[in-house]
């Protein structure tokens, strides 16, 4: 959440200590870090409701979460 309203981020999803997968706000994508979260990323973007879920938790939950924090 910058200061002039504008919200940049991205969600990291891991397991066991690794990095899996994670989801970029800017570019709507899931970029997978290994071969294993290739086979997810196409799931997902295939399905569609995954980039969904997280654009709406990223754009507008966490900000307002961010604005009752700070506030």
């Amino acid at each position: 959440l910058l200061s002039d309203g504008s919200i940049r981020g991205s969600r990291q999803i891991g397991y066991d200590g690794r990095d899996f997968i994670s989801f970029d706000l800017e570019s709507g994508r899931f970029v997978p870090a290994d071969s294993a979260a290739e086979i997810t990323r196409r799931r997902w973007e295939q399905e569609g409701t995954e980039a969904e879920r997280h654009l709406n938790s990223l754009k507008h939950e966490c900000p307002e979460s961010l604005r009752k924090y700070i506030g």
